[in-house]
């Protein structure tokens, strides 16, 4: 049921949880206004993690927080803040995230979305043309409050109400990315694999140390943390392995497999097998027929490896299955190519 919190009870995140953080600062959310930010800058919103705590640190003007906080309003009214997603994209849920804050965080929320196509043409986000997609909903402190939204339409922007002041650590808006591949030319190489792109990582057999979804994340990894590593194994022949859906079925025609940060623990070898399929379901269940992409290769410290001649080109590509052997850890996966209809 639409507005319906997970219950207490329940230890694991809901299942939107896996879907792609449309408003994360590191795929390119930006937070564009606050009505206050006066003791945690509002930016902290969109950050990786769900912040810290320093016992001892504060600021000339108060205790430093991980996170938006506005300071106590003593004039009718409440503070919202206006996130711009990273890509447009279907809101499917959220993640209120009170981390750390306890007498300090908003006892409500709410929040409206909005598609615009020109953000730069509004001169007052409060005067736009908000659609309300979560109403005024309970938020308990410390926490991570999930619950989902109430529109299937593609949004550009969303503005979080807290209500009537306090702190707020993080905030995940979960979704699917819409990429108009109208505008997109059938010549055109791109990164089919890029969560920007509508890229997904739907399995893995094991992400120990770090989520399978950093694969996909723009840029290089920003430390050992930010990619994908499974465990120590010590099983002969072992092979670990993840799923990634791509944002279009294409042809593949360059691979990179950086394993930037990755030193004593990158994979000695990887391979790639792909598929070309609707249905995620029996990839995940491996009732698919995997054709190799990439012959195995020789892996090496903290390094792009850049495949090309060594790639079977010629059949169209839904989803591709990277293995490592035996173990260890990849920073990021581009797989290059060009999309067919």
């Amino acid at each position: 049921m639409a507005f319906e919190k997970v219950k207490e009870i329940i230890k694991e995140s809901p299942a939107f949880t896996q879907l792609t953080d449309l408003a994360a600062e590191r795929l390119g959310g930006k937070v564009l206004y606050a009505t206050d930010d006066f003791f945690a800058e509002k930016e902290n919103l969109v950050k990786p993690g769900r912040g810290i705590f320093i016992t001892d640190k504060y600021t000339d003007r108060g205790k430093w927080m991980d996170g938006w906080e506005s300071r106590r309003k003593r004039t009718p009214g409440h503070d919202w803040a206006v996130v711009q997603l990273a890509t447009p994209g279907r809101i499917v849920g959220f993640d209120i995230d009170t981390n750390f804050f306890l007498g300090n965080h908003p006892p409500h929320a709410s929040i409206e979305a909005i598609n615009v196509t020109d953000a730069a043409s509004v001169s007052d986000w409060d005067k736009a043309d908000w659609k309300e997609i979560l109403p005024k909903s309970h938020l308990d402190a410390g926490s991570q409050n999930f619950y989902e939204s109430n529109s299937n339409e593609t949004f550009t922007h969303i503005r979080l109400h807290i209500y009537p002041d306090g702190g707020v650590a993080r905030l995940r808006v979960y979704g699917e990315v819409f990429k108009n591949w109208k505008l997109v030319s059938a010549e055109e190489e791109i990164d089919l694999a890029a969560a920007i792109n509508g890229g997904k990582a739907i399995a893995c057999n094991d992400m120990f140390f770090s989520a399978m979804g950093n694969l996909i994340m723009p840029g290089r990894g920003v430390n050992m943390g930010d990619g994908w590593e499974t465990k120590r194994n010590r099983t002969p022949g072992n092979r670990d392995w993840v799923i990634l859906k791509l944002a279009a079925p294409g042809n593949i025609d360059r691979i990179v497999v950086d394993t930037c940060h990755f030193k004593g623990n990158y994979p000695d070898t990887c391979s790639i097998e792909a598929c070309n399929t609707a249905n995620d379901t029996d990839v995940i269940n491996d009732k698919v027929q995997w054709a190799e992409l990439l012959p195995k290769q020789k892996l090496s410290a903290d390094k792009e490896h850049e495949f090309s001649k060594e790639i079977n080109h010629a059949a169209v590509v839904s989803h591709v299955r990277l293995n490592i052997f035996p173990d260890g850890g990849v920073s990021r996966l581009r797989l290059f190519g060009k999309k067919k209809d």
